[in-house]
């Protein structure tokens, strides 16, 4: 269980910071790097679909690899630019309402849609196994992403606009720096209405068997998840946990 825990917390922490900094290099990199989370892609879904029909800790760990992988894809296609949506300009400043918020879904659209794909994708390769740890991985990030977009378009403390190319800052137009927003705390109250339970197996389950470590690396993400959105209010520089992914930008556009 804590190896898990552990393990996630490493794999959140550098996955993210890996991604920042490939999103830093020069634009001429950008192809190949899309091309390598391709390639990465392809060989995840294939582990995914192998360590399905295995219930060992082994294939505990790599499904939940896999799945951070899949994710990975979008996550780059998204702010190197390559999938994201139909409007790529700043919000008028006179849009207010369903308008708003319609034309905010079309900045991210493609991106949606590929989040989807993605999902089926994972679905389809490991939903004839009983190692389901790939897909609840998956559906956690997916889950608590949509949560968290929601959150920073209804206004949050930290809208973390750093971590944005300058090629996606137009999307910074449609985000609210606020307090807190009403959404945050039935987000989080959801989230840990279905940690609980999660927690709670883990300690029911073998120790160091196939159900504790899988329920504890989808745990422990669902509980990092939740300590994102808090970190979306809390008065804490948080993005110096990933300076060091920032640090392949020019540095007049790291503040």
């Amino acid at each position: 269980m804590f190896t898990a825990a552990v393990y996630t917390v490493f794999v959140w922490w550098l996955s993210t910071g890996v991604i920042l900094f490939l999103n830093g290099l020069p634009r001429h990199t950008f192809k190949w790097t899309m091309t390598g989370a391709t390639v990465v892609l392809v060989a995840a879904l294939y582990a995914l679909q192998l360590t399905s029909h295995v219930s060992e800790v082994w294939a505990a760990y790599c499904a939940f690899t896999c799945a951070v992988l899949v994710w990975a894809w979008q996550e780059i296609g998204f702010l190197l630019g390559f999938v994201t949506g139909s409007r790529k300009t700043d919000c008028p400043e006179d849009a207010r309402g369903w308008r708003r918020f319609g034309l905010a879904a079309e900045t991210i659209l493609y991106h949606e849609l590929a989040l989807v794909v993605l999902g089926v994708m994972v679905w389809l390769v490991t939903h004839d196994g009983p190692n389901q740890v790939g897909f609840w991985t998956y559906l956690v990030l997916w889950t608590m992403r949509q949560s968290a977009k929601l959150n920073v378009y209804f206004g949050v403390r930290n809208l973390n606009e750093d971590f944005l190319p300058h090629h996606l800052k137009y999307l910074v137009t449609y985000f609210r720096r606020r307090r807190m927003n009403p959404f945050l705390p039935i987000s989080i109250g959801l989230a840990s209405v279905i940690a609980v339970p999660i927690w709670k197996s883990v300690v029911n389950a073998v120790p160091g068997g196939f159900d504790a470590v899988g329920l504890s690396l989808v745990g422990m993400l669902l509980s990092l998840a939740i300590l994102e959105h808090l970190f979306l209010v809390l008065p804490l520089p948080v993005d110096a946990l990933w300076k060091w992914g920032l640090r392949s930008r020019p540095t007049s556009t790291i503040s």
